[in-house]
């Protein structure tokens, strides 16, 4: 009886472990599928972008002039200098602040109304489509005094805030709370472990959110558009509108000209190859830390 038992369970579970299996290997087939889907169009779109981007940076003197009017030759000069500009100083206005509040929601907040608050604000914020906030500052700041480059920081930097929010407060909370107790085991205050012992432990992965912050506002057009518009001349002066690089990208490519056309490749090929720099450093950044 006992020898016959194994046999007969087989006998039992056999169809239903045939059918796990080929519905497992048809779920496999599918996702593998939308895999290749997903690649093949991607591959299309940065082959497509090497292509064109290459020609048009091999054509136009894009590092040594300004953006010329139509059918001239020119660069793309004035709004490479404009986007490093608006997104450095957004990145500096906004990347203390969310540093700050990271470092109270991980260190500070006992699970009052306000670090509630917060919470909920950063996730709206993380999730708001980029051109209301674009239009939130074009009402607070442009409208009636006119387009400006320091409007434009201000709309990326309320983009920057709540990314680097959210990587702060998950790094922070990494850090083991041996260390924590033994820092208030010396008696030191709480505001000197979260600057000299967690904020430090975490450190790289503070600036992989930092970097991830400003590899998103790199190439975010909306805000700009309704911020800091753009400008066809060379200009340092942010109290004006200043030229920058997906705006720019934007007008070439509705133009009908083909020398626009060509720089507004380069341009978009100047733009991902920063980003994907950007998202190559932080990735090394979150492999070390971790």
């Amino acid at each position: 009886m006992n020898n016959q038992m194994p046999a007969f369970v087989e006998r039992i579970h056999l169809p239903k472990y045939h059918r796990r299996r080929a519905i497992s290997r048809i779920a496999m087939a599918f996702a593998i599928a939308a895999m290749v889907f997903g690649l093949f169009w991607l591959a299309w779109i940065l082959l497509t972008l090497l292509s064109h981007g290459i020609q048009g940076l091999m054509s136009m003197p894009v590092f040594s002039m300004d953006t010329p009017p139509p059918m001239a030759v020119g660069g793309v000069k004035n709004a490479i200098v404009g986007s490093l500009m608006i997104c450095f100083a957004a990145l500096f206005v906004g990347t203390p602040l969310g540093i700050l509040t990271g470092v109270y929601l991980a260190e500070f907040d006992q699970g009052g109304l306000l670090g509630r608050s917060t919470r909920f604000i950063n996730d709206i914020l993380l999730s708001a489509p980029s051109i209301v906030i674009g239009l939130f500052v074009f009402t607070l700041m442009v409208q009636g005094r006119g387009f400006s480059g320091w409007a434009g920081v201000v709309a990326l930097a309320i983009i920057v805030i709540p990314v680097v929010v959210a990587s702060t407060e998950n790094m922070l909370k990494l850090v083991p709370n041996s260390l924590r107790e033994a820092a208030y085991a010396l008696g030191t205050p709480r505001y000197k472990m979260a600057w000299h012992i967690t904020l430090k432990s975490a450190k790289a992965g503070v600036i992989t959110g930092v970097l991830l912050a400003f590899a998103r506002i790199a190439g975010e057009t909306a805000p700009l558009l309704f911020t800091a518009l753009n400008n066809q001349y060379f200009s340092t002066d942010m109290s004006q509108a200043m030229a920058n690089l997906p705006n720019t990208i934007y007008q070439f490519a509705m133009s009908p000209y083909d020398n626009w056309h060509a720089l507004a490749w380069a341009a978009a090929l100047l733009i991902t190859a920063a980003v994907l720099l950007i998202n190559i450093i932080a990735r090394t950044l979150s492999a070390k830390s971790s």
